[in-house]
């Protein structure tokens, strides 16, 4: 894999969770890839991509729900963890697919083109990607908020410096998402995010699902990974300011391994904020709305064409497994 390649692979690895709808429980939900859009069903899902001769290629496959398999995560925290990186593993395997489908353009379908993104490739992308991840979004903001408490006293406080972390830590999150946003490929890429919306929109409105209908929603989703994200910073900013530990590399540590409880715990809080749209859902989905009008852009009817087709080949194999179809 040349560095060209890598670099493009990384920035879409970095999208997954802002892209990504984890929610098992809902009818439908999707992510956008590489010129393309895999959507899911209670019980299936496809990938469809768009190749450069116009061809729309697909990928799917029967997705038993995790739950039924393994009935622990069915369990309060532990259901939205297993929820979450069900649909990150989930999300991978879609973003490979449309990864293959893009070398295989680039090489003229030569063989080797599967290699480019085999196993060893990916594996090396999630471990960069993850040591990236915690680098950008927890060791930096502790370290310029420490710095700034030890150099200005009047915010030199535990509680001042750990609201500074969360503050920087968003901050950081805004303004990565919006260099990602001014890429050429990322761009479409939330273009194939609005589409997949759009088309998510349609299908809950219970009108015929075609372009033209599709197009008459706007692109931003309140189930949609950015605002699940928008609620963890904010849950993770209230979380650390008031752990009783002084020490940076206790503090790093701590955030590290918090995390995975914090996620478990936004999870709830989406999920009871759902019965509440007008109320607590409203306040908690807003900053990631806000978002969306970076992370999601204004598909073309050929884009949302591609969304569409990746919902009715997931359905088709939705009923053919005798799946309920209905809109809870």
């Amino acid at each position: 894999m040349n560095l060209r390649s890598f670099v493009r692979l990384f920035a879409h690895i970095q999208l997954l969770p802002v892209l990504e709808n984890g929610e098992e429980t809902t009818l439908v939900g999707g992510q956008a890839v590489m010129e393309g859009v895999m959507m899911r069903s209670p019980h299936s899902y496809c990938v469809a991509v768009r190749r450069p001769d116009g061809e729309i290629v697909t990928q799917e496959s029967p997705l038993p729900r995790l739950s039924d398999q393994h009935p622990i995560f069915k369990l309060p925290v532990l259901r939205g963890l297993g929820t979450l990186g069900h649909a990150m593993w989930l999300g991978m395997r879609a973003l490979k697919f449309s990864a293959d489908v893009a070398m295989e353009a680039l090489t003229g379908n030569k063989p080797q083109a599967k290699k480019e993104t085999g196993s060893g490739a990916m594996a090396l992308q999630i471990a960069f990607s993850l040591l990236f991840m915690i680098v950008l979004y927890k060791f930096v903001p502790l370290y310029l908020a420490t710095q700034i408490g030890h150099h200005f006293s009047t915010v030199g406080s535990r509680l001042s410096v750990n609201l500074m972390d969360g503050g920087l830590r968003i901050a950081i999150f805004l303004g990565f998402m919006y260099l990602l946003s001014k890429m050429s490929e990322m761009h479409r890429v939330f273009e194939y995010h609005g589409a997949e919306h759009k088309v998510v929109f349609n299908f809950e409105s219970g009108k015929p699902v075609n372009i033209r209908n599709a197009q008459s929603f706007v692109t931003w989703h309140p189930r949609c990974g950015t605002s699940f994200l928008m609620v963890v910073l904010i849950i993770s900013m209230a979380t650390y300011a008031f752990l009783p530990i002084d020490s940076f590399w206790l503090k790093f540590v701590a955030r590290i391994a918090l995390l995975p409880v914090i996620v478990g715990f936004s999870y709830e809080v989406i999920r009871y904020a759902a019965r509440k749209r007008n109320g607590l859902m409203a306040v908690l989905t807003a900053p990631g709305l806000w978002l969306q009008r970076v992370t999601t852009q204004a598909p073309s009817d050929a884009q949302t064409q591609v969304a569409i087709h990746a919902l009715e080949r997931a359905m088709e194999l939705e009923k053919s497994q005798g799946g309920v179809l209905v809109i809870a």
